[in-house]
């Protein structure tokens, strides 16, 4: 019988606020509209984005799976973050349990080496942590052992370098106290927006592994408080709920996508983080979810045009809170959560099994921003009134950083009066 670890990835709040100025590019690098990277970004963008493309895979299709298990829910995750820390966990598994495991991350490992796998998660886990001005992103990576429980000294060091790991020993046979021992580092890591992320943990657990990340942005243009009202917000053809819609007329990246049948506005943060709200015709959000993709974005990102449009959006806080084992298995991470798993390269015995994922984000989206101190800027209005955009039933929202390309979040908003 294998002893059981859990893993709690976890991921922080978002304050939207606006941003700056180009899209998540899958190429092979940047766009060549994109900002270059500043000289000690240089050393470590190749590894960085030689994982671009394979993270986006796995955040669509892991996007995909949850919206299939959770048809008419809010949802909201960080794809980075579940990656990373299953990326940190293929550091201490071996044989069929790493290949399963970076196999489910989307990655070809015909195509790229272990190696550079955990070089580019570090160099992204570097990048995201030192954004340009403007944005706040934390994150980070802890393990909770039991003291009986002795890691490799080598899987320790491995982790450290690579992951910004912290170790902590904890005493899971009081669950009580290693509960608020977790909960209590986290809330602080995520500035008091991850709480209660573990409850009734089994007191045969022997190690938990949290990865977190904060991100908190300024809207380039922000919002008006005194502009917004409460509105209705369609839910569905039965439901009808009020909620405070933020609003403003300006130019906005915008497209419309004919065969998805989809509006898609493009807002920015200060700093390096891109917000994509996208508006599928009611009825047509079911095609749109499940046909999402990195191509589909980038066809966006490439098509996006300035457009005068009075823009309605709504203020709201959303979180989601996941187990998801059963979702990471259909993506074909399965040993690892039985018998058959492969932990030695942790403690040196192959006598580790992971019990559960947990997963948590947050969402805060509201007027917020810092308006330009020394620049004033007027927007021409034309005679007519320009087109009305209004999220006023379901939509998807996707942040990005366009530093790394990396896809940091992504939500489905159903009902924005719901919290979780």
């Amino acid at each position: 019988m294998k002893t059981i670890f859990y893993i709690s990835v976890l991921l922080a709040g978002l304050h939207a606020v606006t941003c700056g100025q180009l899209s998540p590019s899958y190429h092979n690098g940047h766009d060549p509209k994109e900002p270059k990277y500043h000289m000690h970004h240089e050393s470590v963008a190749t590894a960085c984005l030689k994982l671009v493309p394979n993270n986006a895979d796995f955040a669509f299709q892991f996007f995909k799976e949850v919206t299939l298990e959770a048809p008419n829910r809010n949802i909201f995750f960080s794809p980075v973050s579940i990656s990373t820390a299953f990326a940190m966990l293929a550091l201490g598994a071996r044989s069929t349990t790493q290949t399963q495991i970076l196999e489910g991350l989307t990655f070809n490992l015909t195509e790229i080496q272990e190696k550079e796998i955990h070089e580019g998660f570090h160099n992204l886990i570097h990048m995201l942590s030192h954004p340009e001005n403007g944005v706040q992103l934390n994150m980070g990576n802890a393990i909770f052992l039991t003291e009986k429980l002795k890691p490799l000294k080598k899987f320790l060091d491995d982790a450290e370098a690579l992951y910004q790991l912290e170790a902590f020993t904890t005493d899971f046979s009081n669950p009580t106290e290693a509960e608020k021992q977790i909960n209590d580092y986290i809330e602080r890591k995520t500035h008091g927006k991850i709480t209660n992320l573990v409850k009734d943990m089994d007191p045969q657990t022997v190690m938990l592994l949290a990865s977190y990340v904060f991100f908190k942005g300024n809207w380039e243009k922000p919002f008006k408080p005194e502009h917004t009202e409460e509105r209705e917000f369609f839910v569905d053809d039965e439901t009808t709920v009020k909620v405070p819609m933020m609003y403003q007329t300006g130019r906005f990246d915008f497209y419309f996508d004919e065969e998805l049948s989809c509006t898609v506005v493009r807002l920015h943060y200060n700093g390096s983080a891109t917000a994509f709200l996208v508006l599928p015709a009611k009825g047509r959000m079911k095609k749109l979810e499940q046909t999402l993709v990195k191509e589909i974005i980038q066809e966006w990102s490439d098509h996006l045009s300035q457009r005068m449009v009075r823009l309605y959006f709504p203020k709201f806080s959303i979180s989601g809170s996941y187990e998801i084992t059963n979702t990471l298995s259909k993506m074909g991470i399965v040993d690892v959560f039985t018998d058959q798993a492969d932990l030695s390269g942790i403690t040196g015995t192959p006598d580790l099994k992971v019990s559960k994922v947990v997963h948590k984000a947050s969402l805060d989206v509201d007027e917020r921003g810092t308006e330009a101190a020394a620049a004033t800027a007027a927007e021409i209005m034309p005679m007519s009134l320009p087109p009305t955009i209004e999220f006023n039933h379901p939509f998807l929202m996707l942040i990005f950083d366009r530093d790394t390309n990396s896809t940091l979040f992504i939500g489905k908003i159903v009902n924005p009066t719901i919290i979780s």
